[in-house]
């Protein structure tokens, strides 16, 4: 049977685009179940959305949704990757679909005055003390997930295969994808033909979604970069190397790299999101602390990005004659650089007509690639190129959504006041999620 693995594999794959949309019979029969679940499904996105937890501390939130996967019939492991789960309902042993949600939070202090609104206090890694908030939708994620294991488990004399249902964290440092596969994930258990994903967008009205072939997020790095100086007194500043200058003319000569180094066509994003150093009003300090993020959609671009930033650190140093055992440290984390989600295109096809045949073509659009990163891409990366889609899940009420009238005023992900409408959100991720999955098993 092993050696037969591969070439089922590469069957399927191949088989991948030439699916049909489901039966408009089994539409409504989901349809009807999503409707019986819904009223216990907002209880368990109440409390997710309640008691939220931060990356590498979801203890709780794993062992609510193992629960969740365990009562609908999935034989659940615990602890892979960290606090994440793999769960599986065997019905078969080809195809093998594996559906991912995130599960961990952000350290943001919620101001939606929701009556479930998030008070959570938690100590980040760093030990400060911060507000925890489901700000970038996992908790829309981790129930629509639920739903669907728990119809799809209901539905197994409508589909053959094996259902793989992973619960990851740490997806907002962009490690937990890693470690889960470095913990064995297509070792240990069944592998997948393809992943599925879905992720809420807060531009775009509930009830609605949008897919996108190829590139769809950009891949992501984090650097860290010290501006060393000679420190001194503010008022004999000649006799110092001012690093908070050299970093202010830093930055400036880094908005430069996109918009005069890489060709418009070419996205690309070179971000600083945060500049530390001094102490006090008349102390010129030794060193400067700045915090990069860098998006990209190509390795090119990447290692040009990379080369310029380390480039124009270096040489505005030297011209503001600081000492070589003085120059600039740059820091790639390494560890939260994730590539970008390339949605395969088969696959994608394959599930933008699923997604038709259950939502109607009038609610399923072409979504544009972002530079927002997702360390989902990471699966389709590996050794096994395994052919993944995510799809984005529309959140915003439509009452409020009509009333923008073309102006973004909407909350943002990461926002503190992010407050997707709940019940067209669950019941459209539940039911798209479903079909999906269940066209892709479907015997």
């Amino acid at each position: 049977m092993k050696r037969l693995l591969p070439l089922l594999l590469a069957a399927f794959r191949l088989a991948v685009g030439a699916g049909a949309p489901l039966p408009a019979d089994s539409s409504t029969d989901i349809k009807t179940l999503v409707d019986g679940e819904y009223s216990s499904l907002l209880d368990l996105y109440l409390y997710l959305h309640a008691y939220p937890e931060l990356s590498l501390h979801e203890v709780r939130t794993s062992e609510r949704m193992r629960k969740e996967l365990e009562d609908a019939g999935f034989e659940v492991t615990a602890g892979v990757g960290g606090h994440g789960f793999v769960a599986v309902l065997e019905n078969g042993e080809q195809p093998v679909v594996m559906v991912r949600t995130d599960l961990d939070a952000l350290p943001v202090t919620e101001a939606t005055n929701l009556d479930y609104a998030s008070k959570v206090r938690a100590r980040d890694n760093q030990g400060n003390e911060v507000g925890v908030m489901h700000a970038c939708g996992h908790d829309v994620h981790m129930t629509c997930f639920a739903g669907a294991a728990r119809l799809l488990s209901r539905l197994r004399n409508q589909w053959t295969g094996t259902l793989v249902m992973i619960g990851q964290p740490a997806e907002e440092l962009s490690t937990g994808a890693k470690a889960m596969l470095a913990d064995g994930l297509y070792r240990r258990f069944p592998q997948p033909s393809v992943i599925l994903a879905l992720h809420t967008d807060a531009g775009l009205e509930a009830g609605k979604v949008r897919i996108r072939e190829g590139n769809a997020l950009a891949g992501t790095d984090n650097l860290d970069l010290t501006m060393r100086g000679v420190s001194g007194h503010g008022a004999y500043a000649y006799t110092t190397k001012d690093p908070i200058v050299l970093s202010a003319q830093t930055i400036l000569a880094l908005q430069t790299i996109v918009s005069r180094e890489i060709p418009a066509t070419d996205p690309a994003v070179v971000t600083i999101g945060s500049i530390h150093g001094g102490t006090k009003h008349n102390i010129i300090p030794d060193a400067v602390q700045l915090q990069l993020t860098v998006r990209y959609y190509s390795d090119a671009v990447r290692a040009r990005i990379l080369g310029s930033i380390e480039r124009i650190a270096n040489g505005i140093a030297a011209a503001g004659g600081i000492p070589k055992d003085r120059a600039p440290i740059l820091k790639l984390r390494e560890s939260e650089s994730i590539p970008p989600v390339y949605n395969d295109p088969a696959l994608t096809r394959r599930v933008t007509r699923s997604l038709d045949g259950v939502l109607g073509k009038e609610n399923v659009g072409v979504a544009e690639p972002v530079m927002g990163g997702e360390d989902f891409g990471v699966y389709g990366m590996s050794a096994e190129k395994i052919p993944i889609c995510l799809f984005w899940l529309g959140s915003v009420d439509p009452a409020r959504f009509q009333q923008v009238d073309g102006v973004q005023l909407l909350p943002s992900l990461h926002s503190d006041l992010f407050a997707p409408a709940a019940e067209p959100t669950l019941k459209t991720g539940t039911l798209a999620m479903t079909a999906a999955v269940l066209d892709l098993l479907r015997n």
